[in-house]
């Protein structure tokens, strides 16, 4: 099977550019990460990928007239470098109509809650603030929309009264960098089909299982 081949946009630390680069190395999906691209010069991610040996490139809004012009410099790169999916790794920026729909369904992001509930920045302080008993992170294909895309994968994670922004955070990161890989592998595999809001995965086993927070035995 040929490699699929990623194109990785990150705006920050890039804890999970990271995870997606250690999966593709161990050999846990047929993908590679062939470019990463930044808004943000100062962005660790590109340290990252440059020093897995992988070519970046800053592309700063500031230098073209609006964000489809800027949307559509990223998507040239992209392009030059036949990427077949793109992950956004902490990518702080809403994407322009015009570059989703240029990529339709080739668009994957990882959001730090269970959606639908607790989309946009800060998701880990809104789900505690909102005293939720379980939080966790979702994969979703990218839309026109705020985190409002079909949902690859979820994990949960419990949420308790002490929990920090910070402590909660943490435990969720935990499995951003799981389940990322994983939805990244099933895409390459071509086991996902969008059909309206759904994302149907080709032999999902269907097992039964629950979480309770607390328990039921508490």
């Amino acid at each position: 099977m040929e490699q699929l081949r990623l194109g990785v946009l990150v705006s920050g630390r890039g804890s999970n550019l990271q995870s997606i680069m250690d999966a593709c190395d161990r050999g846990e999906t047929k993908a590679k990460v062939v470019v990463v691209l930044s808004d943000n010069p100062d962005a660790y991610g590109l340290v990252r990928a440059q020093n897995a040996g992988i070519d970046t490139y800053v592309v700063k809004p500031s230098d073209y007239p609006d964000r489809d012009a800027h949307n559509a410099a990223m998507g040239d790169i992209l392009e030059r470098y036949q990427v077949g999916l793109i992950c956004l790794a902490g990518y702080m920026r809403v994407l322009a109509p015009s570059f989703v729909e240029r990529f339709r369904h080739r668009i994957i992001n990882i959001h730090p809650a269970l959606l639908p509930s607790f989309p946009g920045l800060h998701g880990q302080e809104q789900a505690l603030n909102y005293g939720v008993k379980v939080s966790g992170c979702t994969v979703h294909f990218v839309d026109e929309g705020v985190d409002t895309g079909p949902i690859v994968i979820q994990a949960v994670v419990p949420a308790f009264h002490d929990d920090t922004e910070e402590t909660l955070s943490a435990r969720i990161l935990k499995y951003e960098h799981k389940i990322y890989p994983a939805a990244i592998r099933l895409y390459a595999e071509g086991r996902l089909k969008v059909e309206g809001r759904k994302v149907i995965i080709e032999g999902d086993p269907h097992k039964e299982w629950a979480v309770t927070n607390p328990p039921l035995d508490f």
